[in-house]
């Protein structure tokens, strides 16, 4: 049950909320167990309540399954594009030359995901491999692509965030696990006539959606989270 408004949460539904997202990760292997419409439907009603600038709800959304799925892989991988040559032409998602603190962090969670594959360092046709799996959804029942106006500003990319962060949390929340993948975005143009995503929509990243396949390695993975102290100012 829900506190009365301006009401702090007692402890068991703070534990209820701070579980939903602390055990929300990104998960690379799904079981194929189909997710039920009303359920997707559901997580996606409970995730608009994301808030935005001046209520104007920024998202789009495009829920996959089956063939039309299957149409987007193979579209993909069939494009020949190699991700280290692929081009970020709607927008940039990392930096052009990477700088610390934030190298560090990211290569040490490209050597734990392939550690806990048995991936080793030089394996470079593994790494390609493995990351290729984000194309299938990592074999997730249900394949999301999302889409934002071109002409809207950097707020509205900021309220998509919330949207997708709610989408992962009332998954959770559902007994089912996500991995936002923002490697579809440079394949727009092999995903535009599949779904028939207009020229004024860029997209914003993937995401697949299920249950999680626990008997997979690489989803006993675990990454870390700096400490409050590196990151955080009390002033007052």
């Amino acid at each position: 049950m829900l506190a009365p408004e301006n009401m702090p949460l007692i402890d068991d539904e703070a534990a209820i909320v701070d579980e939903a997202i602390t055990s929300r990760r990104s998960v690379r292997a799904f079981l194929p167990d189909p997710v039920d419409d009303e359920a997707i439907r559901a997580i996606l009603a409970v995730a608009s309540r994301a808030p935005s600038g001046t209520n104007m709800q920024p998202w789009r959304v495009y829920v996959t399954k089956g063939e039309v799925k299957q149409r987007i892989s193979d579209a993909i991988l069939s494009s020949g594009i190699r991700a280290e040559k692929v081009e970020w032409d709607e927008y940039k998602y990392y930096p052009d030359h990477f700088f610390e603190p934030y190298q560090a962090r990211r290569r040490a969670n490209g050597f734990g995901l392939y550690g806990a594959l048995g991936i080793g360092r030089r394996e470079v046709d593994r790494m390609r491999a493995q990351h290729d799996r984000n194309f299938v959804f990592f074999d997730a029942p249900v394949g999301m692509i999302f889409t934002i106006d071109r002409r809207l500003n950097k707020g509205s990319w900021i309220d998509y965030g919330m949207f997708l962060q709610n989408i992962m949390i009332a998954a959770r929340a559902r007994g089912l696990h996500t991995c936002p993948q923002a490697a579809f975005a440079p394949y727009h143009r092999q995903i535009r006539p599949i779904l028939d995503i207009k020229d004024e929509e860029i997209v914003v990243c993937g995401m697949a959606l299920g249950y999680e396949d626990t008997s997979k390695p690489e989803n006993g993975f675990r990454t870390d989270r700096e400490p409050l102290e590196t990151w955080v100012t009390f002033a007052g």
